[in-house]
């Protein structure tokens, strides 16, 4: 019975290779995606144009009206970057995992065209989860920063001081 446990897990972990290795390929794609508008971001921040300032725009076009609405927006817009994040590296190592079974079965056969092949696709699956991951955090850690601090300016605009009633933004984005 242990036997035919062992093979199930085995087959059944295998069937998640392909499915690990294309979220992986999405989140990196993402990644880029989410460097390429932060890049555009924080070149509009530098000139001082409103599109990057999503905050006070989101204020000027009564999307959010109390700064408790506006930290809501804030977080929804970091949401999926800081899920890829954390989601990232766990897959790389996921897409790491599965492929040993195989070359180490294929080592223990003298197969070692099979053991490179498995190995190679494991080191390369989690250099590109890394990879999402680290550039996904730094946007994420940026853009929070930014936000808190479009937060401050705005309550102060507003003359909303009390954290009771606003909220504290930096503890809210973290």
């Amino acid at each position: 019975m242990n036997n035919s446990i062992e093979v199930a897990m085995y087959e059944i972990s295998q069937l998640f290779l392909y499915p690990v290795l294309i979220a992986i390929a999405v989140l990196f794609a993402h990644a880029f995606y989410a460097l390429g508008a932060f890049g555009w971001q924080a070149m509009q921040r530098r000139r001082g144009r409103p599109a990057g300032f999503e905050l006070h725009a989101a204020m000027s076009a009564q999307l959010a009206r109390t700064p408790v609405e506006l930290e809501t927006l804030a977080v929804k817009r970091l949401e999926v970057a800081r899920i890829a994040t954390r989601v990232a590296p766990m897959l790389g190592l996921v897409a790491t995992m599965i492929p040993m079974g195989p070359a180490l079965k294929a080592l223990a056969e003298g197969q070692l065209a099979d053991v490179s092949r498995s190995l190679m696709v494991a080191f390369s699956a989690v250099i590109l989860a890394l990879l999402a991951a680290a550039i996904s955090f730094a946007v994420v850690n940026v853009r929070k920063r930014w936000y808190a601090a479009d937060l401050a300016a705005i309550e102060q605009r507003m003359g909303v001081r009390d954290h009771a009633v606003a909220g504290p933004a930096p503890e809210v984005l973290a």
